[in-house]
């Protein structure tokens, strides 16, 4: 065995930077959650997360303000799902079509805008700088994997119990249960369910474009062609995991970070095996892990379906 993977040093920094790898992933996943909650399925989500790193890359880049990038993220997340809404939610769209639609759009348009603007150039930004916190970030082993990291992850962080105490104790995290189980006897109930499924969808368009900034702008300060890579296809697949628990979610999150972690400093320190092969770790794990739970799940009984008032 290679004596890297003996030392303390490598799993420590192997867990921080999956932490930091699973952060756009907890964003757009706990956003999906309060959408498939609801009864709509974002599979738009790739979409949404790519249209939210190229306005955080621009909004922070013409700014300056990392602050307006975030901002511009979040803009372009829900005018994305806005219209995903208007599609599904208010005209009974087929949801599975109308996503994939909005994930070729959001390929198309980013890339055609990029590189109009800025031709054959590959500008940067300055990313987030780290924020170790006081104390907590001097403990041995856990300072530097819990508490040296941008604000970003932080806010990654902090949205695991603020989203399960919306689900689980607001009036509103009830009637988007409702909404996604029996959205005919929440309705007569007085709720209006399209008016729940707009606001979980907005809410999953705001949080997947923070996803979005947080890899554009909060981990590689620049944006390629199709930078997501994926990702808002896992947090799919993450989401079926984790069973829509925000809880769950982020261990599924964390898992697949670690996982692309290891696969990168794998590469970095020659491992002796091929780096394409490295690569698809990450992927592999996913679609083992839905292969093994996905047969035992019990979806809401609404979700993918469209609803409207007899």
């Amino acid at each position: 065995m290679p004596a890297y993977l003996l030392e303390a040093t490598f799993y420590v920094a192997l867990f921080a930077a999956g932490i930091r790898i699973a952060a756009p992933l907890v964003f757009a996943a706990i956003g999906e959650v309060f959408a498939e909650r609801a009864g709509v399925l974002n599979i738009g989500l790739e979409g949404t997360m790519l249209m939210g790193a190229w306005a955080g890359f621009m909004g922070m880049y013409f700014s300056g303000s990392g602050v307006i990038g975030v901002a511009s993220a979040v803009l372009a997340g829900v005018l994305t799902t806005a219209i995903l809404a208007y599609v599904c939610v208010t005209q009974g769209a087929n949801q599975i079509i109308s996503g994939i639609v909005i994930n070729i759009f959001a390929v198309g348009f980013t890339s055609l805008t990029y590189r109009h603007i800025f031709r054959s150039d590959i500008p940067e930004v300055d990313s987030f700088g780290t924020i170790p916190i006081p104390v907590l970030s001097d403990l041995p082993v856990l300072g530097p994997i819990l508490f040296n990291h941008t604000i970003l992850v932080y806010l990654a962080i902090a949205l695991i119990p603020l989203a399960s105490f919306v689900i689980y104790r607001t009036q509103f995290g009830l009637c988007l249960r409702a909404a996604g189980e029996a959205p005919g006897a929440v309705d007569t109930s007085g709720v209006n369910v399209l008016y729940t499924r707009y606001l979980a969808l907005l809410l999953c368009g705001a949080l997947a474009g923070v996803g979005g900034a947080a890899l554009s702008i909060g981990q590689l300060d620049q944006f390629n062609d199709n930078l997501t890579s994926g990702r808002g296809f896992i947090a799919l697949a993450i989401v079926l995991l984790g069973r829509w628990d925000p809880l769950k979610v982020a261990l599924g999150s964390l898992l697949f970070g670690i996982a692309d972690a290891l696969q990168l400093r794998l590469q970095v320190l020659d491992f002796a095996v091929p780096k394409e092969l490295l690569a698809i770790i990450p992927y592999l794990i996913a679609i083992g892990a839905m292969a093994l739970f996905v047969k035992h799940l019990r979806l809401p009984a609404a979700l993918g379906k469209a609803y409207g008032r007899e």
